[in-house]
C-alpha cells in the first residue's frame, strides 16, 4: 500500500469519525465520555494525515 493509499484511508475514517460525532450530538442525551472518545479519535487520525502529507 503506497502512502496515498493509505491517507485515502485516513481521510476516509475521518469523516466516519466526523459523522459519528454529529450522530451523538444529535441525540437528546449525549454521552460526553463516547463524544469526547470520537473526538480524541479524529484528531489522532488527523495528525497522522498531516503527518504523511508533510513528507
Amino acid at each position: 500500500m503506497g502512502i496515498e493509499d493509505h491517507v485515502a484511508q485516513l481521510r476516509a475514517k475521518h469523516l466516519e469519525l466526523e459523522a459519528a460525532i454529529e450522530e451523538e450530538n444529535g441525540r437528546p442525551h449525549p454521552d460526553d465520555i463516547h463524544l469526547h472518545d470520537l473526538k480524541r479519535q479524529k484528531l489522532r487520525v488527523k495528525d497522522e494525515i498531516t503527518r504523511c502529507t508533510a513528507h
